[in-house]
């Protein structure tokens, strides 16, 4: 790729040739894991709060479109929907993350393509195929990018990457080219945002639940605009002050060629089996070990010092969070709750539980301090390493580098129909999300995935 060469063009036509011979077998097995973890992080999404506020905005909207809102029988327009959508998907801390882009794709791709797939009636293979376009879009602008220096400035990786995916999920069904491709994300230039600072606040946090909503729902209405002709840059991930030259100072060109024969970036997609920032997740997997798989009393616990990326302690140290999500964001009041509680219990992160002395008490024995040899390999090891003292002096150390439910160490399939099926149980227990299950992993030629989901 030369610099004289449109290289937004050439990303967009690579993008669109995804599936276009058929996805293989292990694509496909990957998509249908990817949407059953989406499926259970959105149910319950869809009960959260804001989420809730959110459904009671868009009653004015009822019978815009055909695209369902999830966990109600509303139907409205496809952006309405993926907005809405994607708010559930990042409710609650539990979306797939792709570590390299330091974005949450599912939360963003799935519902837009979700609901533009549900306006059109597109079959379960086309909409597969536009997914996993939504994904390596989303993916390779966050790595050219390079994410960690965008996470460093402010910005939240997922808004902003985000449209990038969901204009490239949408025009996927849509049928566009890769000029029409191009004019969305030339629409999605001017779209782009997402500020941290809600991880500098106790309070006014919410937000960032609807930053993967603002996404999808940014990359549908950009490729329907595109779609209807409306002009906009065609350079826009790489002129002159297109995407790159505006939110990166180290731009890697090279991320937007996608190499003959190399793996769709779903396959590095991390699951994650704890309600918490991802960049935690390495550190709860040496907690269990220090601690005699949380087996340790608190009363013995005299300091935890944990080691990592320098972000974490920038952006991560609020000790009295005031909010779901800054709990959630909160390096001491995660590893409080963790001890405490044990990781898999969600219900550490609300309301009644910020004041929670059993968590406090440990949140207060945290201290941090950053690792220049870990944060060499980050984003795309999202690693940490942990020491407890004991109140006898003893230490206990581990180090991750890659947690449970990443890449190099996945989950199964059955446990993530096991997460799924808890998550659903939990504000949904009549839906069948056994059905649900044998549906995804039956032949899906022809049929209408959209309408699957819509029914749980």
């Amino acid at each position: 790729m030369t610099a004289t060469d449109n290289a937004t063009l050439l990303f967009a036509r690579q993008i669109l040739e995804i599936g276009r011979g058929g996805l293989s077998a292990a694509d496909q097995e990957q998509l249908r894991r990817l949407l059953l973890d989406c499926l259970g992080v959105s149910r319950i999404g869809g009960t959260l709060s804001w989420t809730e506020a959110l459904i009671g905005w868009a009653g004015r909207f009822a019978g815009s479109g055909a695209a369902p809102v999830v966990g109600t029988d509303l139907m409205v327009a496809p952006s309405i929907a993926a907005l809405i959508n994607g708010t559930a998907a990042h409710g609650y801390e539990l979306d797939d993350t792709h570590d390299a882009s330091m974005s949450h794709p599912g939360a963003v791709v799935i519902p837009a393509a979700l609901a533009v797939a549900a306006e059109l009636g597109s079959s379960a293979e086309d909409t597969m195929a536009a997914i996993a376009c939504g994904y390596e879009a989303m993916a390779r602008v966050g790595m050219a990018a390079d994410a960690g220096e965008v996470i460093h400035r402010g910005f939240h990786p997922t808004a902003l990457f985000g449209g990038f995916g969901s204009a490239a999920a949408t025009a996927r069904l849509l049928g566009l080219d890769e000029h029409g491709l191009a004019r969305a994300w030339g629409h999605i230039l001017s779209l782009s945002a997402g500020s941290m600072q809600f991880s500098d606040e106790p309070e006014g946090t919410t937000v960032k639940r609807l930053h993967a909503g603002y996404a999808a729902q940014n990359g549908v209405m950009a490729a329907e605009l595109a779609a209807r002709g409306i002009g906009a840059p065609a350079r826009a991930i790489d002129g002159k002050y297109g995407f790159l030259a505006l939110y990166s100072r180290k731009p890697k060109l090279d991320q937007l060629r996608i190499p003959a024969g190399a793996p769709l970036q779903i396959h590095v997609v991390s699951f994650k089996p704890y309600s918490c920032c991802r960049l935690f997740h390495s550190l709860i997997d040496g907690l269990r070990e220090v601690s005699d798989d949380f087996s340790l009393k608190p009363e013995n616990i005299a300091r935890i010092d944990v080691r990592g990326p320098g972000v974490i302690f920038e952006q991560h140290m609020l000790r009295r969070p005031t909010s779901v999500m800054a709990a959630q964001y909160s390096l001491p009041f995660v590893v409080g709750a963790t001890l405490a509680y044990g990781p898999h219990r969600y219900d550490s992160y609300r309301e009644d539980k910020l004041t929670d002395p059993a968590i406090l008490h440990l949140a207060d024995r945290v201290e941090g301090e950053q690792d220049l040899e870990i944060e060499a390999h980050y984003p795309a090891h999202m690693g940490t390493s942990v020491e407890i003292l004991r109140t006898d002096g003893t230490r206990r150390s581990a180090k991750v580098m890659d947690s449970r439910g990443t890449a190099a160490n996945p989950l199964s399939t059955d446990a993530l129909y096991g997460k799924a099926e808890g998550l659903v149980r939990e504000v949904a227990p009549r839906v069948d999300l056994a059905a649900a299950r044998t549906a995804l992993w039956g032949n899906p030629a022809g049929r209408d995935m959209a309408r699957l989901f819509a029914a749980v």
